[in-house]
């Protein structure tokens, strides 16, 4: 691999980064799912942001950091795609958690689709770590921050 300016061997840490806090924001969703019998404001209002952070990261990768590895790294570009795909699996799920807190009290049908989300994010994210991790660490390109390759706001 080439080598790049320390600013950006990091970019593959910054990317765990990233998925730990959504991970660990999803959790707190859960645990406040949970300890509730009802789909309170408070408890849409952080459904309805965990999701919109899922979807502005997914979003920052399809946009910036998978064309970014894909041109540096061709080899990627089937596992790209296939990343890419799961971003759309998981849009469907974020719209359908949207449909259910927005004309809906039904909490078992809620936690549901989050259970479903938690479920294959948690997959997407190790497959994701696994495949792109070592790559970003070699990203050369000197127009990338975080929150264009990852939707940093998270």
């Amino acid at each position: 691999m080439p080598s790049v300016p320390d600013r950006l061997a990091a970019w593959g840490q910054e990317l765990v980064e990233v998925h730990d806090r959504l991970r660990d924001e999803l959790d707190r969703l859960l645990d406040g799912l949970d300890e509730t019998s009802a789909l309170t404001p408070d408890l849409r209002t952080h459904c309805l942001a965990f999701c919109g952070a899922v979807g502005r990261h997914h979003t920052s990768e399809d946009r910036t950091a998978f064309p970014a590895l894909a041109e540096q790294y061709p080899e990627l570009r089937d596992t790209l795609d296939g990343l890419t795909r799961d971003h759309h699996v998981v849009a469907g799920i974020l719209q359908s958690i949207d449909e259910v807190l927005t004309s809906s009290t039904d909490l078992a049908r809620a936690r549901s689709e989050i259970d479903g989300l938690a479920a294959i994010l948690e997959s997407h994210f190790r497959w994701e770590e696994r495949a792109v991790v070592t790559a970003l660490d070699g990203l050369t390109d000197p127009d990338v921050d975080a929150e264009r390759l990852f939707g940093r706001d998270v």
